[in-house]
């Protein structure tokens, strides 16, 4: 029964048919970081390609699109760094907290 079921999905060959959002959507967050981030991500414009990757995989959903570029809500940012492990040209990368 369980290898009938794996046989029906569908291999997914196109971005498009991966889900459209994060795990939440930037904004709707109520708590703001309480100030235990040790590293924060810092975006580079100029190394964005707009694949979103950052998007899809931030858990807390704090990346949101702008265009083909994205916008980082550092006040809900809890700096896990995947954001920076996604990205693939290097575009964030994950810088000691101030």
């Amino acid at each position: 029964m369980i290898k009938a079921s794996l046989e029906k999905r569908k291999k997914i060959t196109k971005l498009s048919q991966l889900p459209q959002g994060a795990s939440c959507r930037a904004g709707v967050l109520v708590d703001k970081n309480a100030g235990w981030r040790n590293k924060c991500p810092v975006f580079d414009p100029d190394k964005c390609i707009g694949c979103h990757q950052c998007y899809m995989y931030c858990p807390d959903g704090v990346i949101s699109k702008k265009g083909k570029k994205i916008q980082i809500d550092y006040d809900f940012c809890k700096g896990c760094g995947i954001c920076e492990k996604i990205c693939k040209t290097g575009a964030i990368y994950m810088e000691e907290e101030r």
